[in-house]
């Protein structure tokens, strides 16, 4: 069971103090990228990552809510990203899109919202290294869980099957949601509001590590 602290939630103009308070406890920081056009949000891209790889040890998880990921997203990959994942919904080559991010050394994620069936994607899964099941409409943070998503859940987790292909929820994720995304088949939990919005934000992830694990 991972966690991943999202940055969106943190402060960004202290985004490798931000980082630091994590070290040691977090597996991966969950870097959100919008282009406030594929979702209605403007946040952060390529020169903020090159920044930040230079600032932290922790290996950073990039998720690309932008239209034309299949031109963008190798460039996340180029700069030392140790994942990239791109929305299906945006992607008119995601076969070629996630062999080029492996080409470039980073691990491959495919990302659906709410409303995308995993069913289109399943002969395309030995090409990616993670799915991620949005758990609210991406956008923005500090939303709610949709508890309707879980059969997707347990869809994608019966479609990966023996694969070792991480299933990642993003969205909602909290100390009273994160049980059931893990009973329904999640192994890598973004969370940023009650990771970033504690106190503790190192504790706040130990946290949400042991109840996953149950």
């Amino acid at each position: 069971m991972q966690i991943f602290p999202s940055l969106l939630a943190a402060d960004f103009a202290r985004l490798a103090d931000e980082a630091a308070r994590v070290e040691g406890h977090a597996d991966w920081l969950h870097f959100d990228v919008m282009d406030y056009a594929f979702v209605p949000n403007l946040t952060i891209g390529t020169p903020v990552l090159e920044s930040l790889l230079k600032a932290t040890t922790i290996p950073i998880d990039c998720h690309l809510m932008i239209e034309d990921p299949d031109r963008w997203a190798p460039s996340y990959a180029e700069l030392g990203a140790g994942s990239v994942t791109f929305h299906a919904e945006a992607s008119r080559a995601p076969l070629r899109t996630a062999r080029t991010i492996r080409a470039a050394g980073a691990r491959s994620g495919l990302a659906l919202n709410p409303a995308t069936p995993i069913e289109p994607f399943v002969d395309l899964l030995p090409a990616f290294d993670m799915v991620l099941v949005m758990t609210i409409e991406p956008g923005f943070g500090g939303q709610q869980f949709m508890d309707e998503t879980l059969p997707k859940i347990r869809r994608v987790r019966e479609a990966i099957g023996d694969r070792e292909i991480w299933l990642q929820v993003d969205g909602g994720v909290t100390d009273d949601t994160i049980g059931r995304a893990a009973e329904a088949g999640a192994d890598v939990f973004v969370a940023g509001s009650s990771v970033y919005g504690a106190p503790d934000p190192a504790a706040a992830v130990d946290r949400l590590r042991a109840l996953a694990l149950g």
